[in-house]
């Protein structure tokens, strides 16, 4: 017998919201492959503007959306619907252009969290909101603020959205070994993490165990100082990652659920995620100080003062 699937919330009603959201995390992942750099060097300013603004574009829509069923008047929601499609397709682009002026393509600065950091926020935060529309939309009556929320951050369409966002920032990311290895471990977290709602006992329990196991793998190393001055903050920030993981998913195990619980744990990952997405794609700039050097120059025989000459 095969472990259930956790609940997806979706009934046929809400197909035509799939159909909108489905291709939003694509659109994501796009948009975060065309910052990440190329030649070695960091992203210009225009292109990072431009990520958040399609991105946040994406939240206005799907705040839109959240509308149609909040709002007793379905006309008047679609409108707001149409608006938004609208803003996605002219104000990114138009605040682009002006961008172009005002920036002049200056690039950002390597060693800055404000860009990653913003980027991070804007993709986690709109994957919240989509979690929070099939919470609202698929309940089957008017619900609580407290209830949405606890479903939305518990959900398949949080939390696996945020893993297919986070795959492709671990592949295209120079990393350590050390540094993969953990970005694989958060992208693994999130795609078992809806199986906590659904089965608290259960799926709580083996998450809080699992997490256990990558917390002391990570803090093993960091006890026995048997890490690199590069990867020990980076361990250091893993294991305090999997501790809070570790506790929040052993709670509702042990609350049996709880809305507090959940929301907790909800938090936790959303908290996380934040964290890894700005630090992934502040890694993908390719020249954050300490990742990459300057080739050496290939040498021939000694010149007539001894030293070596380089080849021309």
């Amino acid at each position: 017998m095969g472990l259930p699937l956790p609940a997806f919330d979706v009934s046929a009603a809400l197909l035509p919201f799939v159909a909108i959201a489905v291709p939003m995390v694509a659109v994501t992942v796009l948009v975060l492959g065309l910052t990440r750099s190329r030649d070695g060097r960091p992203p210009l300013v225009t292109q990072m503007l431009l990520a958040v603004l399609v991105i946040g574009g994406g939240s206005v829509l799907l705040l839109a959306l959240l509308f149609v069923f909040l709002n007793p008047n379905g006309a008047t929601a679609w409108e707001w619907v149409l608006l938004a499609f609208n803003f996605m397709m002219m104000v990114p682009l138009g605040l682009w252009f002006i961008s172009h002026i005002i920036f002049r393509d200056r690039r950002v600065e390597p060693a800055s969290w404000l860009w990653p950091a913003g980027l991070g926020v804007a993709v986690t935060g709109s994957e919240m909101l989509m979690g929070l529309l099939f919470a609202v939309g698929g309940a089957s009556g008017a619900i609580g603020a407290t209830v949405a929320f606890t479903t939305g951050l518990s959900s398949v369409w949080f939390f696996w959205s945020m893993a297919a966002v986070m795959a492709p920032l671990v592949v295209w990311a120079p990393l350590s070994s050390v540094g993969r290895a953990g970005g694989w471990s958060l992208v693994g977290a999130a795609v078992l993490a809806p199986w906590v709602r659904s089965y608290p006992s259960v799926g709580g329990g083996a998450m809080a165990v699992l997490m256990a196991v990558v917390f002391t793998a990570w803090l093993r190393p960091l006890l026995r100082g048997a890490v690199s001055h590069e990867d020990g903050p980076l361990l250091l920030a893993l294991a305090a990652s999997f501790l809070a993981m570790t506790a929040t998913g052993l709670g509702v195990a042990v609350s049996g659920g709880s809305p507090a619980a959940v929301l907790a744990f909800g938090s936790t990952m959303a908290v996380v995620m934040v964290a890894e997405v700005s630090y992934l794609i502040r890694r993908s700039y390719g020249s954050v100080v300490g990742l990459t050097t300057s080739p050496p120059p290939l040498l021939t025989s000694a010149s007539p003062r001894g030293g070596p000459t380089p080849r021309s």
